[in-house]
């Protein structure tokens, strides 16, 4: 399966068609939420809408800057794996959007008791013999992911301590613009693109493992980090 993780779109999708150019066919397209740059429903349409030409296949969380209004447009339309699992093509896809509180007052930001509750939700119906993959707006605590600007590790221990339990094979995550990279929690690979206004993006090849998986930069046709291993 060929995947593309979008993260931190915020509204802007200048760069869709030349990264869709660029990649070829594509499976599935992962928004790893702030989709919207405090958008409500017509704002989540024109983004989906702007990758439905490319991939109709699209599965999505939300972030702190999207109104609780855009999950609710992403459930009517069959996109959301917010708090909810989904298997494509023998992967299981595992969900959950939102932030922990934030600096100054975003309208989707919830506690980390709340991660808890929202990932196990996420997790109940899961076939576990699936391979999974981890789709979150709030990265894991301790990784390249969440350090931010002030050199702090500001994500969730309840998402880390869900990897740590499950080990997914990857873990898509965003939400802190300048924790761009890959990192590992365990066998589990952790991949923060950046914001896709950068023209930063997840590719990767996965079936019963990892076998690409690499954060590609449109805008200077490079390939910014790749998993080593691969």
């Amino acid at each position: 399966m060929i995947i593309l993780g979008f993260a931190d779109i915020h509204g802007d999708v200048s760069r869709i068609d030349q990264i869709f150019k660029e990649n070829g066919t594509v499976d599935v397209v992962l928004l790893l939420g702030d989709i919207t740059h405090f958008g409500r429903k017509e704002a989540i349409r024109q983004v989906t809408d702007s990758i439905k030409p490319h991939c109709p296949r699209i599965l999505a969380v939300p972030g702190n800057c999207d109104y609780p209004e855009a999950d609710d447009y992403l459930k009517e339309n069959g996109l959301s794996i917010h708090r909810r699992s989904a298997v494509l093509n023998g992967i299981g896809f595992v969900g959950v959007g939102l932030s922990l509180p934030c600096p100054g007052s975003t309208p989707n930001e919830i506690s980390e008791h709340e991660f808890g509750g929202y990932l196990k939700e996420a997790v109940a119906e899961f076939p576990l013999d699936t391979p999974m993959i981890l789709v979150t707006h709030e990265p894991p605590f301790g990784t390249l992911s969440d350090l931010a600007y002030t050199n702090e590790h500001v994500g969730s221990q309840s998402i880390r301590d869900f990897i740590e339990k499950y080990q997914p094979l990857a873990c898509f995550t965003g939400h802190i613009h300048e924790g761009a990279g890959i990192d590992h929690i365990g066998q589990t690979i952790v991949v923060n693109p950046g914001p896709l206004r950068h023209g930063k993006h997840v590719y990767a090849e996965i079936g019963e493992s990892v076998e690409t998986l690499e954060i590609r930069d449109t805008l200077h046709a490079a390939r910014s980090a790749r998993h080593p291993g691969i």
